[in-house]
């Protein structure tokens, strides 16, 4: 298990475009592997490679509903319009209201190199808009309105 340090807010690797992934390697899924134990012992719901300093089109959520890990995610289709507060692990103590889309399908790969479709609504849809917003150097901040500090 290797848990990363979470790159916080400023780190330039956040606002960059991440790089697409062309052939999935033993690196890649040893990185999915890092990513899915940094997110678990920062007790998030998502995370991004940018997030711990690697600037690859890589993501994991996991919102209660199980582990998805994307390799290459993109949105295909979405639907309606939901605001609600997010945080981010890379902005703590931070918290924003964000309207996303109610419901998205997700494309993209899944470690062994197969190509997933995901139908996501709610908690789960947002969560991935989150982390793909990540890849595209856009942070929640950007797209929030009442910002403020929790606690």
């Amino acid at each position: 298990m290797a848990v990363y340090e979470i790159v916080k807010n400023g780190d330039p690797v956040l606002r960059e475009k991440a790089k697409e992934v062309p052939k999935i390697t033993p690196n890649i899924k040893k990185l999915l592997d890092n990513m899915r134990d940094t997110m678990y012992a920062n007790k998030g719901v998502g995370l991004a490679a940018p997030q711990i300093g690697v600037s690859k089109r890589v993501i994991v959520v996991d919102v209660g509903e199980g582990l998805f890990e994307l390799i290459n995610p993109v949105i295909t289709e979405s639907e309606g319009v939901e605001t609600d507060l997010e945080g981010c692990l890379s902005i703590p103590g931070v918290v924003g209201e964000v309207a996303r889309a109610a419901s998205v399908v997700v494309k993209g790969l899944n470690r062994d190199g197969k190509k997933v479709r995901i139908n996501a609504r709610g908690f789960l849809a947002r969560a991935f808009q989150h982390e793909i917003d990540h890849l595209d150097g856009i942070l929640f901040i950007d797209k929030a309105q009442n910002v403020r500090k929790e606690g």
